[in-house]
């Protein structure tokens, strides 16, 4: 097991996830990947009509616990932008997708996920040079950078843009160019889209686990990479309607910052209330319990801004119970930094929860 979560090994799994573009609702490139990912694994796994991936762990069929199920998801969608309208001269109106803002990715190259073919662009906000007969002069002096301010530069025609299927909600990401993670000191790797690439190697090393430990659970475990999370938690409503499911903890990484009492070290973060609701105590106290008996450090706070999978589907009264468990991150739906320890610590307390 231990092998398995080895830093630089973790590290490589994130890279080749982050390295999959997977805007909300334009997920073919890491389904891709999950689906091959799962295959290898050899478990039982398919795809369902809301787009997401499933993989199934069986419990034991003579256990009364088999009657029952938990879900573990950890959502394949990134932040993104979405095309609003081009103009004659190649240049694209942009809007937001999700919880993503331009001055986050700053002006440099994008993707656009054209129906045929990728196209790079200049992610834009105008030349500097200026003076207050350039709209743009109020950025540097009152105004705070939006999408309403912002552009894509193709310098390609409207045409050569219409063969690639570059239209009005094409998916706008940062581009593979800008996207290889950087291993920040021994511990740390920095990445756009940890969230939440970083917790489907979660996944993927937990299922990995269990089935070289031969670990099996106590209790059927769906392990879901959900889709269209960031714009409404769509796939993990959809499967939680679908699916009669016990609880439901959801993967996730959580904010460091001074308003909420997290420290950036390796001891995962259990949530008691985010913007959607409280979860469920019951459900908390016994992973809490099982990270006692495991001698594992875990955190826990109470979030503004947030929301998962989990909350969303507890609140709309999908599953009984729901918990989320995630890795202290900075800067989240930016340029974000996560420890590698904290990550690993999530396999091995959800691997000694499951037995």
């Amino acid at each position: 097991m231990e092998e398995l979560l080895r830093p630089d090994r973790l590290y490589d799994l994130i890279s080749e996830l982050v390295m999959c573009h997977s805007p909300s609702g334009a997920e073919a490139e890491i389904d891709r990947y999950l689906l091959a990912q799962f295959a290898n694994l050899e478990l039982e796994h398919w795809q369902d009509a809301a787009g997401n991936i499933v993989a199934k762990i069986p419990g034991p069929k003579n256990n009364p616990a088999s009657n029952s199920a938990i879900a573990i998801t950890a959502h394949k969608d990134e932040i993104g932008a979405i095309v609003k309208s081009i103009n004659q001269y190649g240049q694209i109106e942009i809007g937001k997708l999700d919880g993503s803002f331009p001055w986050v990715y700053g002006e440099g190259i994008v993707d656009l996920l054209g129906d045929r073919e990728t196209i790079s662009a200049v992610l834009s906000f105008g030349s500097r040079h200026i003076s207050h007969r350039s709209p743009q002069k109020e950025l540097q002096t009152s105004k705070a950078l939006s999408w309403d301010d912002a552009w894509l530069e193709t310098k390609a025609s409207p045409q050569k843009l219409a063969a690639a299927g570059i239209r009005p909600g094409t998916r706008m990401v940062i581009s593979k160019h800008r996207k290889q993670p950087f291993r920040l000191s021994e511990d740390y790797v920095a990445s756009y889209t940890l969230d939440n690439k970083a917790s489907l190697a979660i996944l993927l090393t937990l299922a990995e686990v269990i089935g070289q430990t031969n670990g099996q659970p106590k209790t059927d475990v769906y392990l879901l990479a959900s889709a269209n999370e960031e714009v409404g938690a769509i796939g993990a409503m959809y499967f939680s309607n679908q699916r009669s499911l016990d609880a439901l903890i959801a993967l996730e990484i959580i904010p460091l910052s001074c308003e909420y009492p997290i420290e950036d070290n390796d001891a995962p973060v259990l949530l008691s209330q985010d913007a959607y609701g409280v979860y469920d105590e019951n459900l908390n106290r016994g992973i809490a319990q099982i990270a006692q008996d495991h001698k594992l450090a875990l955190q826990f706070a109470v979030l503004n801004s947030f929301g998962s999978d989990g909350s969303i589907a507890m609140k709309f009264g999908h599953v009984p119970r729901a918990a989320c468990l995630g890795f202290p991150t900075e800067n989240t739906h930016g340029y974000e930094i996560a420890h590698l320890g904290a990550i690993a610590n999530c396999i091995r307390l959800l691997y000694a929860y499951l037995k």
